[in-house]
């Protein structure tokens, strides 16, 4: 023992006992840390489980139950034009009733002719191009599952063309005269800025053909053909809703044809939320699974730590060494 004025300086005396204190509750620790170990080898599993080959990049895969719904029961009806006319100029409109949210397509001598809504008061409306000489049409209805309803009663119009069109030309023979334009009857299902491809095929006619579409939301496109190949006219629409596409031909010796067919586009999906949330829930596993073996390491650590510790002070169990006296 050291001395200085009034500082005094001693050693603790160690007496060599384990003194009392309180130790760690490992037990309800290591219950903890197992059962969020459980929890999170679930989930990474169910992660494992799921990560099946997807749809490509870029492109959305849904999955739902459609309930079932029966085809249109009730037939469009041709109102105008009536049976037995004649025409001298084309296209003509032809109109008539229908059921609401059904879509109507008009077909002239079994050819596809244009396509159109039916409108909320059971209406519709549309200008189709005649073939030369007789022309049976009818009116078809689909529902929104494209499920085809009823055929309307058929009226018979005529074209009555000059002669010099209508030379040696019946209906059905397009190979040297008479320019007739076809496609696809529907085009629904698409979303905004995804390409919409309308098939467009020129039957008869002269080449070349200047072909012109009208995509019904004040944009067109104008495009050159020097053969009557079936070619893809394609256009994005930034907005969903319904669009009348209208499409016009002439040839080389100033004939022209028409069609008007309807494009329905869909809202914008919002799918890929499913897909982030997933990726999300990956990315969170992936940095909690090391956080994890650190939190174990150090609780095992700590224990063994304590365990060491209790050995070194803990006393000696046999008998109590004697320094002999001498």
């Amino acid at each position: 023992m050291a001395r200085h004025g009034w500082l005094k300086i001693s050693h603790h005396e160690h007496s060599g006992r384990l003194r009392p204190h309180e130790h760690t509750s490992y037990l309800p620790l290591a219950l903890l840390v197992l059962t969020v170990g459980v929890i999170m080898g679930v989930l990474s599993i169910g992660r494992i489980a799921g990560a099946s080959p997807g749809p490509a990049a870029g492109s959305i895969g849904l999955s739902g139950t459609v309930p079932a719904k029966s085809p249109p029961k009730q037939a469009a009806t041709i109102a105008s034009p009536g049976p037995g006319q004649h025409f001298t100029t084309s296209p003509i409109t032809v109109s008539g009733t229908c059921t609401a949210k059904t879509l109507v397509e008009i077909f002239k001598n079994n050819i596809f002719a244009g396509s159109t809504p039916c409108k909320d008061n059971g209406t519709y409306s549309l200008e189709v191009d005649l073939l030369i000489g007789k022309n049976e049409l009818i009116a078809r209805v689909y529902d929104v599952l494209n499920q085809a309803g009823p055929d309307s009663s058929t009226i018979t119009v005529y074209y009555d063309a000059a002669l010099s069109q209508a030379a040696g030309l019946s209906p059905l023979n397009f190979k040297d005269a008479q320019l007739v334009l076809n496609t696809d009857a529907v085009f629904r299902g698409m979303f905004p800025d995804q390409l919409l491809n309308v098939p467009v095929n020129i039957i008869g006619g002269t080449p070349p053909y200047a072909v012109n579409v009208e995509w019904g939301d004040s944009k067109n496109s104008v495009i050159a053909r020097n053969t009557n190949v079936t070619f893809n006219a394609g256009h994005k629409y930034s907005k969903p809703g319904t669009y009348q596409i209208i499409i016009q031909a002439s040839d080389a010796k100033g004939r022209v044809a028409f069609l008007t067919i309807a494009a329905i586009i869909n809202g914008q999906p919002q799918a890929a939320t499913v897909s982030n949330v997933s990726k999300n829930t990956t990315n969170k596993l992936l940095v909690l699974w090391p956080l994890y073996t650190m939190i174990v390491t150090l609780l095992i650590s700590f224990w063994l730590g304590e365990q060491r510790e209790k050995r070194i002070l803990r006393p000696p169990s046999g008998p109590m060494y004697h320094a002999p006296v001498g």
